[in-house]
């Protein structure tokens, strides 16, 4: 699908090429739909679920309760919403067809990695666990050390002639009374 020109029409999106997906949950994305051509066109989402070279699902994405949409010559649209699937390992592609020639003119793909096969994936890594808290429990006296680090030098260094410990708090000067008073 990678030579597919988008002559007709764009499709892209915010996920990131693999996303860490348990069966049923919804995968929050941001679909933007793009006419490069110089007319009106209308044009319909489809889903897609692929297992390597076998199609596990196909169906088609509503856009405000409607199988197409239109978008405005040179414009584009930004579509906000959630997906479903419960399946996982498998490949999810979004193919932007055009209504007039009826053919695929754009696509995006992510793969719809396992929760359960995450775990062994380094932090970071699109689908990557997050560090919990405990694990970061070890920082806390090290902070610690550093912050008392610096106090004592701070507090070791000799004053210059005629600083003082504190600056003396500058005099407030009140405001006059309002209008009314």
């Amino acid at each position: 699908m990678s030579n597919l020109a988008g002559s007709l029409g764009d499709v892209f999106w915010d996920l990131p090429p693999s996303v860490a997906h348990s069966p049923g949950s919804e995968i929050g994305c941001t679909i933007y739909v793009a006419n490069p051509t110089e007319e009106e066109k209308e044009y319909a989402l489809i889903s897609r679920l692929e297992a390597g070279e076998t199609v596990v699902s196909e169906e088609s994405v509503t856009v405000f309760g409607c199988t197409w949409f239109k978008v405005e010559p040179g414009d584009f649209i930004r579509l906000r919403g959630a997906l479903q699937f419960e399946e996982t390992d498998v490949s999810l592609i979004i193919l932007l067809i055009e209504r007039e020639s009826q053919e695929i003119t754009d696509s995006v793909a992510t793969y719809l990695v396992s929760s359960a096969a995450v775990s062994g994936w380094p932090i970071g890594w699109p689908g990557g666990s997050a560090i919990a808290p405990s694990d970061l429990s070890w920082l806390l006296p090290l902070m610690t050390l550093g912050f008392m680090g610096v106090m004592v030098v701070s507090l070791s260094e000799p004053r210059k002639e005629g600083e003082k410990a504190m600056a003396p708090a500058e005099e407030r000067k009140l405001l006059p009374p309002g209008r009314y008073e």
